[in-house]
């Protein structure tokens, strides 16, 4: 399904060596050293540096590196996805999940929903948290994936091209390390924040982040805003490491072993749900229904 030059071109790149690669590999390290030529070659790409110390990347090859790492998986993955689809019926509703996108909601609901319609069956579909995997994820809902549970509004969907329902509104929360000097209050209120470096995903993101920001720059000028520019496990981690605020929800409590997750006394929330395709199966909207019974209950 790709070039199998990537596979290599990655083995070299972590092992910083042509004998090594070839070890990992049970080639020889000519031929490893043909399949990188051949590469480069096809490609018109110098993608390292030989050295009598060893290999390096050059930029060109750091870009592929990244890039490649997830071609290859995504191509794995697709085969797993092409195995598991053989063994499904038309009743299964297949859940994207990763550490910000936890099936917890849906696990909660599960008993009444089995109520409604006992045909649906769950199938949880691990993925990792990038910016490549949630555009194309939710860019093509219904592919391999139905749902995916997480905050949401208007803006995101318009930019991920899918639909949203809302299960509920979650209070915005700020995570800290747990050594942080706010980590042994179980509620906040802004004045705790001032004098705080809060991380907020960029404008234009959400609305209702951007209501938070605009609330914070007229109101609260004490509080010094970080930006970035996605949710992952290395922004969690750059939060613990950096001793700055997050914004968070209560649904990643557990997605950072090292960080807390604390309510703020603020009059600030985002919807969380579902994020499906424009087009959603018959099983699919069966489902949703279902879930809007349940929350009418």
């Amino acid at each position: 399904m790709y070039n199998p030059q990537l596979e290599t071109f990655i083995r070299v790149a972590d092992a910083g060596s042509f004998n090594k690669a070839a070890e990992q590999s049970y080639i020889t390290p000519t031929a490893v050293i043909k399949q990188i030529n051949l590469l480069e070659a096809n490609l018109d790409v110098k993608l390292f540096e030989r050295t009598h110390r060893g290999l390096t990347l050059t930029k060109a090859g750091m870009s592929l590196y990244n890039d490649a790492k997830y071609v290859v998986q995504y191509c794995k993955d697709s085969v797993i996805r092409a195995k598991n689809a053989m063994q499904e019926g038309d009743n299964v509703i297949r859940i994207g999940t990763s550490p910000m996108t936890p099936a917890g909601v849906l696990v909660e609901l599960w008993p009444k929903i089995h109520e409604l319609c006992p045909e649906i069956k769950f199938q949880l579909i691990p993925y990792e948290n990038t910016p490549e995997n949630a555009r194309e994820i939710l860019k093509n809902l219904g592919q391999h994936i139905d749902v995916v549970a997480g905050i949401f509004d208007d803006t995101m969907l318009n930019l991920r091209n899918c639909a949203g329902f809302e299960i509920s509104r979650q209070p915005i929360c700020c995570a800290v390390s747990i050594h942080h000097r706010l980590a042994g209050k179980n509620r906040l209120t802004i004045q705790d924040l001032y004098g705080e470096q809060l991380m907020l995903m960029h404008r234009n993101w959400s609305h209702y982040v951007d209501v938070l920001r605009d609330d914070i720059w007229q109101n609260h000028s004490q509080i010094q805003i970080v930006d970035f520019d996605f949710y992952s496990v290395d922004v969690f981690n750059r939060c613990e490491n950096s001793n700055d605020v997050l914004m968070a929800v209560q649904a990643w409590d557990n997605v950072h072993p090292l960080l807390k997750v604390i309510p703020v006394e603020w009059n600030h929330s985002i919807p969380y749900g579902l994020l499906y395709s424009h087009t959603p199966s018959e099983t699919v909207k069966h489902f949703l229904s279902a879930i809007q019974t349940v929350l009418r209950q």
